[in-house]
């Protein structure tokens, strides 16, 4: 990959910057899985009095967040309630079938978040012919809708119903970091009263790997031994776990640079007459003319932008760390020659 290229396909391509690697090269370390690692200690502990939680854990992906929370929340032959484009139900390999026994109940909804009513239809009722319902998902941003921003008062209302229905409720936050700065309100305060919430700080945050879950203290012993069983017992992994911290120290109100790119990425698009989906946060998802999209990005390659093709008419930008807004100014001037 050129790497003079304006990389616009994902804010997981993110590198390190040098400070942070200064520190993680000085990284105090010790054995994660004997829980000696100091540096990853603290960081469970800043992790999880910065959710409000009682405890959190270090994992590699968030992947194995997500999934080591719907195996600890659920039990074999139960249904887990999402929106049917939801990252736990599409882009996780059907984990959740193969580890954890269970089956999706997708619902399709208009922007990814799910209401109270979506729930409701989706309860399985008291029948023994039927899966009963085990868990409620839900994601905020969304990715596949476009970074889009969970409205709070509807995230609230559906956490407090599934609990009326003795459901548990995760929050698959991947990009919560995102949302928050978007509302201009702290995580603890957009995740309040969802059980358990996994996060991650190889995406804006841009740090090279991890990801968190939190949740109570019950609930973290329980997901420590998933974790096990998953392979995700690391041994010195404080180096990782200093970049994390210094994200959080440093990257974190910066996402309102890549906001504020993305919006400019869209508003390049409507004045070629090629109206993006809604933007909230960092991503931006446009539907090309015809069933071109491969074509687009080609275009756009050559011009020194990568972007990506979802399907035939779907494309995606995502802005992050390591694209300025001098940077997203070319690409602004490489989208107007390839699509006006």
């Amino acid at each position: 990959m050129d790497d003079k290229a304006i990389d616009l396909r994902s804010d997981t391509i993110t590198r390190p910057t040098a400070a942070m690697r200064q520190a993680m090269a000085a990284a105090e370390v010790g054995d994660d899985v004997f829980g000696e690692d100091p540096t990853v200690n603290r960081l469970q502990a800043r992790v999880a009095e910065l959710f409000g939680r009682e405890a959190a854990l270090y994992v590699p992906t968030g992947t194995m967040g997500n999934q080591i929370a719907v195996n600890v929340h659920t039990r074999p032959g139960q249904e887990v309630i999402g929106d049917a484009q939801c990252h736990i139900f599409n882009f996780e390999r059907g984990m959740y079938a193969k580890f954890s026994g269970v089956v999706p109940r997708a619902v399709v909804t208009e922007r990814g978040f799910l209401q109270v009513s979506d729930v409701a239809s989706a309860l399985a009722p008291d029948d023994q012919h039927l899966a009963p319902t085990g868990l409620v998902v839900l994601e905020n941003t969304h990715n596949m809708k476009g970074g889009g921003v969970y409205p709070q008062e509807s995230f609230q209302a559906v956490v407090a119903f599934a609990h009326s229905n003795n459901l548990p409720v995760h929050l698959d936050g991947a990009r919560v970091f995102n949302a928050a700065v978007a509302s201009q309100r702290p995580v603890d305060a957009i995740t309040k009263n969802a059980d358990t919430v996994s996060f991650c700080f190889s995406k804006g945050l841009g740090a090279p790997v991890g990801s968190m879950l939190v949740g109570d203290k019950e609930f973290i012993a329980e997901a420590l031994c998933v974790r096990k069983q998953l392979g995700g017992g690391m041994r010195q992994v404080g180096i990782l776990a200093a970049a994390c911290q210094y994200a959080l120290d440093h990257h974190v109100e910066r996402l309102a640079q890549d906001h504020d790119n993305a919006q400019r990425l869209a508003r390049a698009l409507s004045a070629c007459g090629v109206e993006p989906d809604p933007v909230d946060t960092n991503i931006v998802f446009f539907t090309t003319p015809e069933d071109d999209a491969h074509a687009v990005v080609e275009q756009l390659e050559a011009q020194g932008v990568l972007s990506l093709a979802l399907n035939e008419r779907r494309v995606r930008f995502v802005t992050h760390l390591d694209v300025s807004a001098e940077e997203t100014a070319r690409a602004c001037e490489a989208i107007k020659r390839v699509l006006g």
